[in-house]
C-alpha cells in the first residue's frame, strides 16, 4: 500500500490564498506553459509565474519571470521577485551527483541560498579547518615547552 502524499496539489480554497509564486518546469513543447497556464495563474492571481526550461524547448530565453499586474503578466527583465524578497537564478554545477543548470534560489545581489544539505557541508568544513588550526596552535605551543591540555 503506497504512502499517500500530502498537498501535492495547490487548492486555494484549502489555504485561503493564491501562492505567491508558481514555477513551471519545461519538459516538452505539449504543456503550453506560455499559452493557457499563463492565463490560468493570472486569472488565480498568483503574483509570481516562473517559466524554466533547462532543455530550450520554448526557445529562449531558458528562465523566464513574469509578474501579474492587473489581470495580465508582463515579463521581468530582472530575477528577483521583490513582493517575495526572493531572486532566481540559474546555477551550473554538480548537485546530489548530476551536472546540470539547476534553478537556484538566491538573494537580491544574486548570491545563492543554500540546501540544508549545503549548509550542513560548508558548517562541517568550517569545524574541520577549526580543529586543524587549534591543533596546529597546540603543535606550537608544544615546541615551546607549554602543554596546551593544562591551559
Amino acid at each position: 500500500m503506497g504512502v499517500k502524499k500530502k498537498n501535492r496539489s495547490y487548492f486555494v480554497w484549502e489555504f485561503g490564498k493564491s501562492p505567491e509564486v508558481a514555477i513551471e518546469i519545461v519538459s516538452n513543447k505539449i504543456g503550453n506553459e506560455l499559452g493557457s497556464k499563463l492565463q490560468d495563474y493570472a486569472r488565480s492571481g498568483v503574483a509570481y509565474y516562473v517559466v524554466f526550461d533547462p532543455l530550450h524547448q520554448l526557445g529562449e530565453p531558458m528562465l523566464g519571470i513574469y509578474y501579474l499586474q492587473g489581470k495580465n503578466y508582463i515579463l521581468l527583465n530582472n530575477l528577483f521577485l521583490s513582493q517575495v524578497n526572493l531572486g532566481l537564478t540559474i546555477w551550473s554545477g554538480k548537485f546530489e551527483g548530476k551536472e546540470y543548470n539547476w534553478l537556484r534560489w538566491c538573494d537580491k545581489s544574486g548570491r545563492i541560498l543554500l540546501t540544508g544539505d549545503e549548509q550542513a557541508q560548508q558548517e562541517r568544513q568550517k569545524a574541520e579547518q577549526e580543529r586543524q588550526r587549534a591543533d596546529r596552535l597546540a603543535e606550537i605551543l608544544r615546541q615551546k615547552g607549554i602543554n596546551p591540555d593544562e591551559l
